[in-house]
C-alpha cells in the first residue's frame, strides 16, 4: 500500500493532482478542499489510499491521515465505494461525518450527491459505531485559502459529484455573494465551505 506520496507539484486539474516523486508522476484524486492547498512547482505531501480494481489502479490522496482513515472506514459500509466516499469527504469534514453518525443527523448524509433517505439511515445503522466519537467541539472550517479561481474549481467539482452544468452554474451563483463578502474582509473564499453550501442550495431546489 502507498501511505502517502510527497514531492512538487506537477499539474492540477479538477479532481486531480499529479505529484512529482522519483522522477515518476503520480496521479491523486483528491476533493476540491485538499486541490486548493496545493500549487504547481510547490511541495505537498498528501496521505493516500490505493484502490485495486481488476482494471484500474486508482490513488486517493488527502490532506492528512485523519481524511485517509475516514475514507477507508466509509467503505467498510455496504454500497460505498472510493467514489462516494470522497464525495462524502468533500461535503463534510472527518469530524463533522463523526458528528453527524454519532447524533444521527440523516439531514447532514442526504446533503451528499447519490445519497438519499433511505440510503442515509441504512449508513447511520452500520457506521454508528465505526467512526468513532467527534474530536472537536464544533463543525471546524477548513483552514486552507482556495486559489484565485474558485469559481472554476467549485463549478467542475459539481459537476464531478454529478450535477449538470445549468445546475453547477446556479449554485456558483448562489454563493457567490458568500465568497464575494469573505473577500471583501480580506479573507480568501473557502472552496470547502462553499462546495457545502452549494450543495445545501441545490438540495433545496431539488
Amino acid at each position: 500500500m502507498i501511505a502517502f506520496v510527497s514531492g512538487p507539484v506537477a499539474a492540477l486539474a479538477p479532481d486531480t493532482a499529479v505529484v512529482e516523486v522519483g522522477g515518476i508522476g503520480m496521479a491523486v484524486q483528491c476533493t476540491p478542499n485538499t486541490l486548493s492547498g496545493l500549487r504547481v512547482g510547490q511541495q505537498a505531501r498528501l496521505a493516500t489510499s490505493l484502490v485495486v480494481r481488476e482494471d484500474s489502479l486508482t490513488l486517493y490522496g488527502f490532506a492528512d491521515d485523519d481524511e485517509r482513515q475516514t475514507f477507508e472506514l466509509l467503505q467498510t459500509a455496504s454500497g460505498v465505494g472510493p467514489r462516494l466516499a470522497q464525495a462524502m469527504l468533500a461535503v463534510h469534514t472527518p469530524d463533522a461525518l463523526r458528528r453527524a453518525f454519532a447524533s444521527g443527523d440523516e439531514k447532514a448524509l442526504t446533503a451528499v450527491p447519490g445519497i438519499g433517505k433511505k440510503g442515509a439511515q441504512k449508513l447511520l445503522l452500520e457506521l454508528r459505531d465505526r467512526l468513532g466519537e467527534p474530536v472537536g467541539s464544533a463543525p471546524a472550517a477548513a483552514a486552507t485559502p482556495a486559489a484565485a479561481g474558485w469559481r472554476d474549481q467549485l463549478h467542475a467539482a459539481l459537476v464531478g459529484l454529478g450535477y449538470a452544468g445549468r445546475e453547477a452554474d446556479e449554485a456558483v451563483a448562489a454563493v457567490t455573494p458568500q465568497a464575494e463578502a469573505v473577500a471583501a474582509e480580506g479573507g480568501s473564499p473557502q472552496v470547502g465551505q462553499l462546495l457545502r453550501s452549494a450543495l445545501q442550495t441545490l438540495n433545496r431546489t431539488r
